[in-house]
């Protein structure tokens, strides 16, 4: 009986013995199991959060794509229509960009003296020292003034060859200025119209150009081979004498074969339009006087 009891009880020890180990064993396996599963649960919920994560920032890329395809599919035709619209305006802009034709005018204009006026662009102009025209074959061009100090602003001369065919030799408009006659000896001149058949001198002839009274004579002169026909005009202003001269050469008609007199209206008629464009600008001395004078007769009717 003995024995069977300490069998039993050794029976019931070692089992008892060996539920301690085994639980012990099973408890200490438990925790460590769980540690590791949660681990890796946790690296996992990690991994998908950095792949959902990645596939968040991934998946737009393909709409960018086709988004940047659809627009440079929708910029082509704008570009097409660009370059045929360049290509349309090409032959516009090439006609546009043609040279313009200068005026057939050119405006001469002299601060010292205050004249200007329109002249044609082929006319050769001179000024200055240079600026005292001549008569065909006859030397240097007289001023026609009854005082001496008379001064050549400006000459502007037809183009040789203007009139071809003909006996035209040279035509000119010239401008002088002369500050040493008074407005009374203005209106006279100092060579006398050679058409009067007693050789005196003829009165000038009162002419309105433009808005400018004038005074005008005329002259000719010839010798055997020349012809020279004058038109003087002169006019007070600015407190001097201004003349305006107006000039015709003619040679070899009659010698030369074939040479036709030139239309002398004609030439002269162009001559005239530059003379009709004359415009003298009041000098700074004489706007002063023109002011005293109008302060004077305000002072006066008061």
């Amino acid at each position: 009986m003995a024995t069977i009891w300490k069998s039993t009880n050794q029976k019931s020890t070692n089992q008892a013995t060996n539920n301690t180990i085994f639980g012990t064993t099973l408890s200490s396996w438990s925790r460590q199991q769980k540690l590791a599963v949660a681990t890796i649960a946790g690296y996992a919920i990690v991994g998908l959060l950095l792949a959902m994560s990645a596939c968040s920032k991934q998946s737009p890329k393909p709409a960018l794509v086709g988004v940047s395809r659809q627009a440079s599919n929708s910029a082509t035709p704008a570009t097409a229509v660009t370059a045929t619209q360049a290509n349309t305006a090409a032959p516009l802009a090439a006609a546009k960009k043609s040279p313009k034709k200068r005026p057939a005018s050119v405006t001469y204009s002299d601060a010292n003296s205050g004249v200007s006026f329109l002249y044609p662009r082929k006319f050769v102009l001179t000024s200055g020292n240079d600026a005292l025209p001549q008569f065909a074959g006859m030397g240097d061009a007289l001023m026609n003034f009854v005082q001496p100090g008379g001064v050549a602003v400006v000459t502007v001369e037809t183009p040789n060859g203007s009139y071809p065919g003909t006996d035209f030799a040279s035509a000119f408009f010239n401008v002088n200025v002369n500050r040493s006659v008074s407005e009374e000896e203005c209106t006279h001149f100092a060579l006398a119209d050679s058409h009067n058949v007693n050789g005196g001198s003829v009165d000038a002839q009162k002419v309105k150009i433009g808005s400018t009274d004038m005074e005008t004579t005329s002259n000719f002169s010839a010798s055997a081979l020349t012809q020279t026909e004058t038109q003087y005009y002169h006019s007070y202003e600015n407190g001097a004498c201004y003349e305006y001269v107006l000039s015709l050469g003619t040679a070899g008609y009659g010698v030369k074969d074939g040479a036709e007199p030139v239309n002398r209206d004609e030439v002269f008629a162009k001559l005239e339009k530059i003379l009709a464009t004359v415009k003298i600008k009041i000098a700074p001395v004489e706007q002063e006087h023109v002011a005293e004078q109008a302060v004077g007769a305000t002072a006066g009717g008061k």
